[in-house]
């Protein structure tokens, strides 16, 4: 591991020299001192004179004097570089809306009339998007022939990474391009959210439809009374291109039924009257910067106030080192005073010194209400009411009490790797949320062998359903819950813990950072995948 890794654990990385000048300095000066005063004394009389008269000065050890002082002024520079360790997140409030992303995967986006295509430009102006719109959620939909829901409402930039890498139009597996199908999704998944605030669809296409235009603009009309925004955003040129198809690493042309080379042209006449009929806004595919428009557009809407995690960092530990370094002091102090008085004041200051840096290094105190969610949802989780208890469980992960939200990520993940083992319909869905809970576990605390086994276990089911069986049900969980209003949490246990792979022991944080980074490679081969398989097979006629 190279040294610049290490420099994250120092706040201010140019003070690291004071560690090993300053308590040379310091040493070198005590003793300068202290000899001065010796000779200072010699000119007053002999040793034994000195000793009766002034014997608190006579029987000063310089040894211990130095040791004392360079040890004080090392722990002073080490807390000067300001240590860090542990995790500190950065809770930022903040105004967004709820944004629905309706993006076109059919074949015809792989056209490149815009380069370097129609659908990597769609997904540079999303990933612009989302870096104007920190405050906002994101759910993505794709569709083609068919429509499919990629990822709910979410603030989670890594799940929204993960699907828009992946997009393309092997996700939808339906050829076509149907417009009514997106509108309708997207409708559909803003009216089931009953968060305060404005809402939008995005609709991004090369507006090249192949459905009937009335159901197009019935949907379009539907989000409108509905209180939606729509916002159509075009892509390509009306000069069109070819589309390149990849087989066996071999470039052809899309062909049509009858052997003819397809080309496909950006039509803007179905995407003007979406916008219209729905009362929203039209952005050209000639737009230079669309993600502004869109930006621009969503400003208007009224945005609902909520928390966002900006992100986790290493906690600044220096009063520790700051504390040892005065009680080092102050010891030195005490021994150097021999009468009572001046004992008696030194250890009054030295216990007001102590009272002072506890008072400001105290923890902080518990979050009650996440402890009351955390007891709440783990009480449900052992009952087996797993639906019920991811709301609690969820709101208690918010907590900046690191102990309770510890141990609510890791009930979450077990309610939600519990269901992925008993589901058969949604299951790779689930055991992708409690991958994501595990992992945030793992990436704080390294050494938790209960996530570790679960994290293994989950990776294994998606693979193909080995290594621990399922069937536990949630009655294991709960991690003592609900016995106290002011209880800590604790983890619980796995039902499935005791059939599930072991972790190997003594495993540092590098060697775990390196298998989660592993895991994290599979989980994005998996995913992509599961998305690319086929669904129905594409009708005959247009398909792009």
């Amino acid at each position: 591991m190279s040294f610049l890794y290490y420099l994250r654990y120092v706040q201010w990385p140019w003070a690291l020299p004071l560690i090993v000048v300053l308590p040379f300095v310091t040493a070198w000066l005590v003793r300068w001192g202290l000899r001065a005063r010796r000779q200072r004394l010699a000119r007053l009389g002999t040793p034994s004179m000195i000793a009766r008269l002034a014997p608190s000065l006579a029987q000063q050890r310089t040894s211990t004097a130095i040791l004392l002082a360079g040890l004080a002024t090392l722990l002073l520079a080490i807390a000067v570089a300001g240590p860090r360790w542990g995790v500190e997140q950065t809770v930022v409030k903040q105004q967004g809306v709820d944004v629905v992303l309706a993006l076109d995967a059919s074949l015809s986006m792989l056209a490149t009339d815009e380069k370097p295509s129609r659908l990597q430009s769609m997904k540079q102006e999303i990933n612009r998007l989302r870096d104007l719109s920190p405050g906002d959620r994101f759910a993505l939909l794709a569709f083609a022939g068919r429509s499919y829901i990629l990822t709910p409402l979410t603030v989670d930039q890594s799940a929204l990474d993960l699907f828009l890498q992946n997009l393309d139009p092997s996700i939808v597996g339906q050829g076509g391009s149907s417009l009514a199908s997106a509108l309708r999704q997207a409708t559909n998944l803003l009216a089931l959210n009953k968060s305060q605030g404005d809402k939008a669809i995005i609709l991004m296409s090369d507006g090249e439809g192949f459905d009937n235009p009335d159901e197009v603009l019935n949907e379009a009309r539907r989000a409108r009374e509905m209180g939606f925004t729509v916002i159509s955003v075009g892509f390509g040129t009306q000069q069109g291109s070819t589309i390149p198809i990849i087989e066996n690493r071999v470039v052809t042309q899309k062909r049509d039924e009858n052997g003819n080379v397809v080309v496909t042209r950006y039509d803007p006449t179905l995407l003007k009257d979406i916008a219209a009929q729905a009362g929203g806004i039209f952005i050209d595919a000639a737009t230079p910067d669309k993600a502004g428009r869109i930006r621009q557009a969503l400003n208007n809407l009224h945005a609902n106030p909520r928390s966002v995690v900006s992100g986790e960092n290493l906690g600044i530990q220096y009063q520790w080192f700051l504390l040892a370094a005065l009680l080092l002091l102050a010891m030195d102090t005490f021994l150097q005073t021999k009468r009572r008085r001046r004992r008696a004041i030194a250890a009054a200051a030295t216990t007001a010194t102590m009272l002072l840096l506890t008072i400001s290094c105290r923890s902080a105190p518990r979050d009650k209400a996440a402890i009351e969610l955390y007891n709440t949802g783990t009480q449900l989780l052992r009952r087996d009411s797993l639906q019920q208890a991811i709301t609690p469980l969820t709101k208690a992960t918010d907590t900046r009490d690191a102990e309770a939200r510890h141990h609510s990520r890791f009930n979450l993940g077990l309610d939600y790797l519990v269901q992925g083992l008993k589901s058969k319909d949604s299951a790779d869905a689930k055991l992708d949320s409690a991958l994501f809970r595990y992992k945030q576990i793992l990436e704080v605390a390294v050494a938790d062998s209960d996530a570790r086994w679960n994290y293994e276990l989950a990776l294994r089911q998606k693979k193909g359903g080995g290594g621990g069986g399922g069937g536990g049900g949630g009655g294991g969980g709960g991690g003592g819950g609900g016995q106290g209003r002011n209880q800590s949490p604790n983890p619980a246990p796995s039902p499935i813990q005791s059939q599930a792979p072991k972790p190997v022991p003594g495993m540092t944080p590098q060697q775990a950072e390196a298998v989660l980074n592993a895991a994290e490679d599979k989980e994005t081969d998996v995913q992509g995948q599961h998305q690319k398989r086929n669904v129905p097979a594409p009708p005959r006629g247009k398909d792009w």
